[in-house]
C-alpha cells in the first residue's frame, strides 16, 4: 500500500509541471480559431513528452545523471554551451510568463494592482521553496492543479457533438501559416525543455534507482496523460463556446470563464485555483530547471535536498532567475506575449535537448539492460524527426503570422 501511494503521489505531481501557461494559452486560442481541428496536435505533443520523460527518468534512475549531464557528456563543451545558453533564455522567459500568469489570476481574485501581485507571487514562490521539501513542493502544486479538472467537467457539461470532437483526433493539415503556427504552438507547449530538465533532475533529487523504473513509467504515462486530458478539454471547451461567436481568448482569465457558465461561482473559483497551482508549479519547475542546467554544466553542487549551505550557488542562481523574470514582467510586457515567444523559441532549442536523451537512453554500454528497446527507439527517433522540422519552421512561422496575430 505504501508503494502504491508513492506511485499515486508521483503521478499527481506530474500534473503540476505539465499544464503551464503555454498550454493554457495555445490550447484555448487553438479551440477558438479552429474548433476541434487541432486536438490531434495536443495528443501528439502529450505522447511526445511522455516518451521523452520516461527516457530521461530512466536514464536518471539507472545512471544518476540528469539530462544536462548527458548533454555535456555526449555532445561536448561547445554544443553543451549552446544548449545551456538557449535553454537558459527559454527558461527565464518561461518563468516570466508563469510569474505574470500568477499575477493575472491574483488580480482577478483580489482587487489590487497587477504590478504588486507580480512581487507578491515571486515572494510567495521563494517562501514555498524555502519552507517545503522537494516532494512537498511537487505534491502541493500537483494536488492543487487537479482543480483544473473542472475544465473536463465543463466540456462534458456543454454536451458538444462528440462525433465532431472525435474527428479532431484525426490529423488534418492546411497550408495556412496561421494554422501551422498553432500546430507548432500546441505541440511545442507540451514539450517545453524545462519539463525534462526538471523531471530528470528531480529523479536524482528523490534518489531514484533502477527499482523506481515502474514508478517512472507510470508517472510518464498516467501523469502526463492526465495533463493531456485537461489540455484536450481546453480545446473542446474553447471550440464549443468561443469559436461559434468569434471570441479571441487572448487573456488568461478568459480560460476560466466557461467553468463559471457551467457551474457558477464555484466553477470559476475551481478553474482559477487550478490555473494558479498549475502556473505556480511551472514557475518553480522552470526556474529550478535553469538552475539545474547551470550548476550541472559548471560542476557546482546542486539540489534542493542539499540546502543553501551545501549548494549556495544553486540556490543563488534560482533566486537570480526568479528576479530576472520579475523584472521582465514589471517592464510592462504582456505575459501572454512572453508565453508565445518562449514557446516558439523553445522549439528551436528542442533538438539540443532531446537528441542527447535519445543517444544515452539507447546506449547499451551505458544503460545495459535498461536501454531503449525497438519500440521506444523507433518512437523517440520519429518524434525527433518531427522536432527538427518544427525547429526549422518555428521562426519563419512566427514572422509570417506576426506571432499568431494572422
Amino acid at each position: 500500500m505504501r508503494a502504491l501511494l508513492k506511485v499515486a503521489l508521483g503521478i499527481i505531481a506530474a500534473v503540476g509541471g505539465f499544464l503551464d501557461i503555454g498550454d493554457l494559452v495555445f490550447n484555448t486560442q487553438a479551440g477558438a480559431l479552429y474548433r476541434y481541428d487541432l486536438i490531434w496536435a495536443v495528443v501528439a505533443g502529450t505522447v511526445g513528452i511522455a516518451v521523452y520523460a520516461e527516457m530521461c527518468g530512466r536514464v536518471a534512475a539507472v545512471t544518476q545523471r540528469p539530462v544536462f549531464d548527458a548533454i555535456r557528456m555526449r555532445m561536448g563543451f561547445g554544443i553543451g554551451l549552446a544548449a545551456l545558453l538557449a535553454s537558459t533564455l527559454v527558461n527565464v522567459l518561461t518563468v516570466a510568463a508563469e510569474l505574470g500568469g500568477l499575477a493575472i489570476v491574483l488580480e482577478l481574485l483580489f482587487d489590487a494592482p497587477f504590478s504588486m501581485f507580480v512581487v507578491v507571487a515571486a515572494i510567495a514562490l521563494a517562501l514555498i521553496v524555502a519552507l517545503l521539501p522537494f516532494g512537498g513542493i511537487e505534491r502541493l502544486f500537483g494536488y492543487g492543479g487537479l482543480m483544473l479538472l473542472v475544465v473536463v467537467a465543463t466540456a462534458v457539461h456543454q454536451g458538444p457533438d462528440w462525433g465532431e470532437v472525435a474527428h479532431g483526433f484525426v490529423p488534418s493539415f492546411s497550408g495556412s501559416p496561421l494554422y501551422l503556427y498553432f500546430v507548432l504552438g500546441v505541440f511545442a507547449a507540451a514539450l517545453m525543455p524545462y519539463e525534462v530538465h526538471f523531471y530528470s533532475s528531480g529523479a536524482v533529487e528523490e534518489g531514484w534507482t533502477a527499482e523506481n523504473l515502474r514508478e517512472n513509467r507510470l508517472n510518464a504515462i498516467v501523469g502526463y496523460g492526465l495533463g493531456g486530458i485537461m489540455a484536450v478539454a481546453l480545446v473542446v471547451v474553447s471550440g464549443y463556446l468561443f469559436h461559434p461567436v468569434g471570441v479571441d481568448p487572448n487573456d488568461l482569465g478568459t480560460v476560466a470563464l466557461p467553468a463559471q457558465g457551467a457551474f457558477g461561482e464555484a466553477g470559476l473559483l475551481l478553474a482559477l485555483g487550478g490555473i494558479l497551482f498549475c502556473v505556480g508549479g511551472a514557475a518553480i519547475d522552470s526556474s529550478f530547471a535553469a538552475s539545474y542546467n547551470l550548476a550541472q554544466f559548471l560542476g557546482w553542487e546542486w539540489g534542493k535536498y542539499r540546502g543553501p549551505e551545501r549548494a549556495p550557488r544553486f540556490t543563488a542562481s534560482w533566486l537570480v532567475f526568479l528576479l530576472l523574470a520579475l523584472l521582465i514582467v514589471e517592464s510592462g510586457v504582456n505575459p501572454v506575449e512572453i508565453t508565445e515567444y518562449s514557446v516558439v523559441f523553445s522549439v528551436v532549442a528542442l533538438p539540443l535537448t532531446y537528441l542527447p536523451i535519445l543517444l544515452v537512453a539507447g546506449d547499451r554500454s551505458f544503460m545495459g539492460e535498461h536501454a531503449n528497446g525497438r519500440f521506444s527507439s523507433t518512437l523517440g527517433w520519429g518524434y525527433f524527426a518531427v522536432i527538427v522540422v518544427l525547429a526549422i519552421a518555428a521562426i519563419p512561422l512566427l514572422l509570417a503570422t506576426n506571432g499568431g496575430g494572422g
